[in-house]
């Protein structure tokens, strides 16, 4: 048998050797991430601590590019891809010199093909374990489970994004914040684009009611992170005891939505959660199309990514499938996505879902449907 007081301990050690992790975060680029971590190594380095640059975006802007000036760097990774010379954050290369602190900027960047991870996220988790405190940046449209939530403001998708689990993981997050006006005036003074792409940016993104809203879901997002460390942290005696369970099908879309809102109630209530997908026979691996298979599993890898446990079973009846995983699992709120029915399929559903809501009156488990 396991010796679980040892392996809490051996946790214990882990967690002790980590390097710190903090995190600027801004509604949106421009509000000066680069420019407060810039400023902070300078100060740590007037306090004879270990600080250096291991990569900086300036975006070419003056005021970020000349508080560089003076501050160690760790020189980047030349590689050669599509017959161009690029450069990236060296991993490996900030493992072995060892700093106290290294800056590592835009943490939602996708590396180039052939690097050790895909994500500069995840490089900044391998430094993090070796040791290493890291300070780090992202703008909130690059959180995964505010994805949908932020192009619904936008209109943008933005392809890369950041799990939910990595600012869990964080010590420290702090909003750098900045009013619409003064967001709009550094745009005009050309502090953030080039002059000649002032006018596209305040036609699209840089519209005062988005800011507003962007800038609204950044100070919510790291009061959340407050609160939920205070609640790990401060208040020793959890008071919420909650596990959520995603219902998740094959239908795409609904799917994603119902992952990354489950996601926000888990990280919320500081709770285990689960994903669970029910294969009915009509959707094995000879009937389903190569398309649908492909997007189930993107969905849940980015669910796996958030955090959640993933349970696949084969049934062909989803409502007892539920009910059972529910209650295997302690689940108290079960979440599934709105219905969107046709005539046809609100006579073939409703015996399934009724007998699923007959089940969960006869116990404690709670019932969220997701729009």
């Amino acid at each position: 048998m396991k010796d679980k007081s040892a392996a809490y301990f051996l946790d214990l050690i882990k967690k002790s050797k980590r390097g710190k992790f903090k995190i600027y975060i801004g509604m949106s680029a421009g509000v000066g991430k680069t420019f407060r971590m810039l400023e902070e190594a300078h100060a740590m380095l007037r306090n004879n601590i270990d600080v250096k640059i291991g990569y900086i975006e300036t975006h070419n802007r003056k005021e970020t590019h000349a508080l560089i000036e003076g501050l160690p760097i760790i020189p980047r990774r030349k590689l050669f891809y599509k017959g161009k010379e690029l450069e990236e954050f060296d991993l490996q290369a900030t493992i072995n010199l060892h700093p106290d602190v290294v800056i590592v900027d835009e943490l939602a960047h996708t590396n180039i093909e052939g690097s050790k991870n895909e994500k500069r996220w995840q490089d900044v988790m391998d430094v993090l374990d070796a040791g290493i405190n890291v300070i780090s940046a992202l703008n909130i449209q690059h959180i995964e489970s505010l994805n949908a939530v932020i192009q619904q403001v936008t209109g943008i998708e933005v392809k890369e994004r950041v799990p939910d689990l990595v600012l869990q993981q964080a010590d420290e997050v702090v909003n750098i914040d900045l009013t619409a006006d003064e967001l709009i005036m550094r745009l005009k003074e050309g502090k953030i684009y080039d002059l000649k792409k002032v006018e596209t940016a305040l036609n699209n993104f840089f519209q005062a009611d988005k800011i507003l809203q962007l800038r609204e879901i950044a100070l919510k997002e790291v009061a959340h992170q407050v609160e939920r460390k205070v609640n790990t942290e401060v208040t020793k005696t959890k008071l919420k005891h909650e596990r959520f369970l995603a219902c998740i099908s094959s239908n795409a879309e609904t799917a994603k939505t119902v992952i990354r809102k489950t996601a926000r109630l888990a990280s919320h209530y500081d709770s285990q959660w689960f994903v669970l997908y029910v294969q009915r026979p009509s959707e094995s691996s000879d009937k389903i199309n190569l398309a649908t298979q492909r997007h189930l599993i993107n969905n849940l890898k980015m669910a796996t990514e958030l955090g959640a446990k993933i349970i696949r079973i084969q049934s062909d009846s989803v409502a007892k499938a539920i009910i059972e995983i529910a209650e295997k699992q302690q689940i108290t709120t079960i979440c599934i996505g709105k219905p969107h029915f046709n005539l046809f399929k609100i006579i073939l559903a409703t015996n399934p879902f009724n007998q699923l809501l007959k089940k969960l009156s006869q116990s404690e488990i709670d019932l969220i449907i997701l729009s």
